[in-house]
């Protein structure tokens, strides 16, 4: 789609919860390299660029702080992060790129200082690549698909100022990537989140999926892994799949308030999810975010122990940078689905105890892909 057929994605306008949206790490690497492509190859610096969103439909406004030569074949750029009202970890960090012309004719990414590079498998990228996740990677490429029509090969060397020490702020150390943070975003804008409205909005959506007395399940999910199923599988309106975000806890409880409220009972509630955030329920965490629990690589280590698997297994899953990679560990392994399963319904059972007004409880599991754990 062409760059005049884009609707421009404005910053100004506020979020539905009145704060301000913001920058990802990805949207601020791909502005840095679009600026740096301006003077390499057009002559032309820039004081803002406008990239392509991913969504293909819209295109963002990014001031670029910074663009100098390095020499005739180097150009480096750079561009302030602001994280709007919800400022992460980077918020306020420099991003830069230095954009070298190469004879390989392709595009190739290289982790600057501050970026950190993969080091455990179980992540978005390869061992030995930077830890530029793959939205970030095609925004990039299609920056430079814009200004030179892929018609030459790039080094794109992506970095963040003081990257290494904003990182030991994040969980980047403890899942295996050393050497900075990183590239982050899949829509390339910050939501802001207000815990307070955010958790409010979630009773509502719970509300509104309940519905009437005809209604006999709904489904809650941390995130939108599990929505095809809900959709295609569950035969579920959009209305009736509830993104909980990381407020499980909350969102029981506005459902049995509700039911409650209504005197009736759901015949039954579908959770719907990554084991990594679901899991953490057999540790006793409600609030599944990362900044106020642990990562649940030891749950499924020690449920694996109690159904017989190897000491060797277990060791592995134990020491597993991420849930993700535990999940590569038993890929192929005998009796992983039963695993999977028993760990559902563990789940489920501990749910169950928070929602009396529900009948049944049926949790399913799904890898980052979207694949149920349990398909054999």
């Amino acid at each position: 789609m062409a760059q005049t057929e884009l609707k421009q994605f404005d910053l100004n306008v506020l979020a539905s919860n009145g704060l301000r949206r913001g920058r990802t790490t990805g949207s601020c690497a791909t502005a840095a390299v679009k600026a740096a492509l301006y003077l390499l190859l057009h002559g032309e610096r820039r004081t803002q660029v406008q990239i392509t969103l991913p969504d293909d439909l819209h295109y963002l406004t990014v001031p670029i702080q910074s663009c100098r030569r390095l020499d005739e074949q180097t150009v480096r750029a750079e561009v302030l992060k602001d994280g709007g009202d919800d400022p992460d970890n980077t918020h306020g960090a420099t991003l830069f790129a230095e954009v070298r012309r190469n004879d390989k004719g392709q595009i190739r990414f290289f982790a600057g200082d501050g970026v950190g590079t993969a080091t455990q498998p179980g992540l978005r990228v390869p061992v030995g690549e930077p830890a530029i996740n793959p939205t970030p990677r095609s925004m990039m490429r299609q920056a430079v698909a814009e200004l030179s029509g892929n018609d030459e090969g790039f080094d794109l060397t992506i970095g963040c100022i003081n990257g290494e020490t904003i990182a030991k702020k994040t969980f980047n150390p403890r899942l295996g990537i050393v050497g900075g943070i990183s590239i982050l975003g899949t829509s390339g804008i910050v939501e802001p989140l207000s815990l307070a409205s955010w958790i409010a909005s979630i009773e509502v959506y719970v509300r509104v999926a309940l519905g009437g007395n005809d209604i006999n399940s709904i489904a809650l999910l941390p995130g939108k892994i599990g929505r095809a199923y809900a959709r295609e599988v569950l035969d579920l309106p959009e209305q009736r799949a509830v993104q909980i975000a990381n407020f499980l806890g909350d969102a029981l409880a506005f459902t049995q308030q509700a039911l409650v409220e209504q005197q009736r009972d759901l015949d039954v509630l579908w959770l719907l999810g990554h084991p990594g955030k679901l899991a953490k329920v057999l540790d006793g965490v409600w609030d599944t975010h990362s900044s106020r629990s642990d990562m649940a690589m030891s749950v499924v280590a020690r449920i694996a122990a109690e159904r017989g698997f190897s000491s060797r297994l277990v060791q592995e899953l134990e020491q597993a940078n991420t849930v993700e990679a535990a999940i590569e560990i038993l890929t192929n392994e005998p009796g992983s689905q039963a695993l999977w399963i028993d760990i559902e319904q563990r789940i489920g059972a501990l749910v169950h105890a928070r929602v009396p007004a529900v009948k049944t409880v049926e949790v399913r599991l799904f890898n980052l892909q979207g694949d149920s754990l349990r398909a054999a």
